[in-house]
């Protein structure tokens, strides 16, 4: 047992200290600001740092952002989640029903409590009845979108402006808030044409420029959940659970309340999410709507290698390549944008001498710039699948460096010890 106990401590520990990499990340994003201003001025573009664009991009990355947070918790506590999507569907319509009877910011706490109740279903079936944990996610990703059919076709009559497939258009918007001062000074910096200057300076003129409250507070859910996850009593029972239970138990943590904690919380956050979508983006409820972000959710946390602030990079990614999508113009640049980045990476491979995944993202940044040299446009079914490519592209580098709570997946009794 003190096997256990050594093994738990040094696996919790490993990532505490974690926080003096983030000088490492941001020289890492000036990098990457570099290369996007540099990719810009090669393919004629001014569209990789519009304000406009970031905009846009700041917006389509909080619903994804809140789903990964969500598998944050629940992945974290040791319970596998692929239902975010049907947690998000659930937060979406809750949101958009409670949205139109009583305002957005009764649909947000109801989208919360949608996909809080979601939660509680998977963690009922995972942790209590030792369900399979990707099937039991797979049922609640069909259960909701069922569910949320038949709900809509109960009450949204004809009389009401809803129908099977859509709700009424909620009552009300949550304000926006450009902030005082930077955001009119980043604009007229941004209108000057400099190289690199400019280009940063329109990145952050558009993520203070008319920005949501609702925004706001999800972003201030990642430093929150870093502190409650890696500086809390609470935040290390949870962990604990996840990497190992067994341990856990012997050293008197509640291991199955926690892991309730965890999935509950999980689907909360991705209700969050959905009723972003709604409140927003929307303002209206549209079966479908929520598109796969709930996966991508998935695919950004597992990008961010299970941390808070790498999830949001990884967020932030996909929300990025999600606003160029609106933007057909500017997607052939972002072939040579991939280019680039698969050498840079490739080059940082060969440095770990990792050969064989060096080669491949040497060939593949070969092809993009082939791509992109003898082309002057991408097809529109590319521009239409430009972020689930780039989730494809991501989480093909990300599984290098994965690491991935201990006992995560794993089925837990109390009391049977491995």
């Amino acid at each position: 047992m003190t096997a256990k106990i050594t093994s738990l401590g040094a696996g919790l520990m490993e990532r505490t200290g974690r926080m003096s990499s983030a000088r490492k990340y941001a020289l890492l994003f000036i990098l990457g600001l570099f290369v996007l201003s540099l990719v810009q001025l090669i393919a004629g573009t001014k569209q990789l740092t519009a304000p406009g664009t970031w905009g846009a991009a700041l917006r389509l990355t909080v619903p994804i952002m809140l789903a990964a947070l969500g598998g944050l918790y629940s992945e974290r506590s040791g319970v596998i989640n692929i239902g975010l999507e049907g947690m998000m569907i659930a937060g979406t319509w809750f949101g958009a029903w409670a949205g139109w009877q009583y305002g957005p910011w009764a649909g947000i706490a109801f989208g919360l409590i949608g996909g809080a109740l979601f939660g509680l279903i998977h963690a009922i079936a995972t942790v209590t009845f030792a369900v399979d944990q990707i099937v039991s996610g797979v049922a609640i990703n069909i259960l909701a979108a069922g569910s949320m059919r038949f709900l809509s076709s109960a009450l949204y009559t004809a009389d009401t402006g809803g129908g099977a497939t859509q709700s009424p258009r909620i009552q009300g918007f949550i304000g926006t808030f450009n902030v005082p001062l930077v955001s009119e000074w980043l604009g007229a910096l941004s209108d000057r044409g400099w190289f690199f200057i400019s280009d940063v300076a329109g990145i952050g003129a558009g993520m203070t420029t008319r920005v949501s409250w609702f925004t706001l507070l999800a972003l201030v859910l990642i430093p929150a959940t870093w502190w409650l996850l890696w500086r809390t009593v609470w935040g290390l029972r949870l962990r604990s659970a996840g990497e190992n239970p067994w341990a856990a138990e012997s050293l008197g943590v509640p291991v199955l309340r926690m892991k309730y904690w965890g999935v509950v919380i999980s689907g909360a956050l991705a209700g969050m999410g959905g009723s972003y979508l709604v409140v927003v983006q929307a303002g209206i409820y549209r079966e479908g709507m929520t598109a796969g972000r709930g996966f991508i959710g998935l695919g950004a946390m597992i990008f961010g290698n299970y941390s808070p602030f790498g999830l949001l990079a990884g967020s932030g990614i996909f929300g990025y390549s999600d606003a160029l999508r609106l933007r057909q113009d500017s997607v052939h640049a972002i072939l040579l944008l991939l280019a680039i980045g698969l050498m840079m990476f490739g080059t940082y491979s060969l440095f770990k001498r990792n050969y064989q995944g060096s080669a491949t993202q040497g060939v593949f940044a070969m092809l993009f710039f082939i791509w992109w040299f003898t082309t002057d446009d991408v097809p529109g079914q590319i521009v239409t699948a430009t972020p689930y490519i780039v989730t494809l592209l991501v989480l093909t580098i990300a599984s290098q460096r994965l690491r991935f709570p201990a006992a995560d997946g794993v089925k837990y009794r109390r009391g049977e010890a491995h």
